[in-house]
């Protein structure tokens, strides 16, 4: 069974789909399976690069990708960065090149205080963190 947001990839020519409505079934491409990309939040091994971190700036929340910035280059970049809310009926996503900074502004009027952010890598996946204003 699907789950609204999650994303699926193929292994075969690169597609990525993402889960609007739940569902039963498998999601196909290429006639083979799509793979499931899992969150992860554990970045020890890819020295801090990928887990978005969340800071205020003035009014507004900042979410960067990595204590220690990601690269963004041609071969290795962040495709999008996003703010999910809990009851997922909001979602605030930026998509990015590999010339722009990996980071994504929030504006206070968003009012998002309790979020998941995202964060998708060409190369090493999914990554997420929970911001918790209270």
């Amino acid at each position: 069974m699907t789950e609204k947001l999650q994303l699926y990839k193929c292994n075969v020519c690169g597609n990525i789909v993402e889960v609007i409505n739940s569902g039963e079934g498998t999601l196909v491409c290429c006639s083979l399976p799509m793979e499931l990309l899992e969150e992860k939040s554990n970045d020890s091994e890819f020295q801090e690069k990928h887990v978005p971190i969340v800071t205020m700036e003035g009014e507004n929340k900042i979410i960067r990708v990595g204590s220690i910035e990601h690269p963004m280059e041609k071969e290795h970049y962040i495709v999008f960065i996003e703010a999910i809310s809990p009851d997922k009926k909001y979602l605030k996503r930026k998509y990015l090149s590999p010339e722009d900074k990996p980071e994504m502004e929030l504006k206070s009027a968003c009012n998002y205080n309790n979020f998941k952010a995202r964060e998708l890598c060409n190369i090493h996946g999914l990554w997420t963190n929970e911001y918790n204003e209270n």
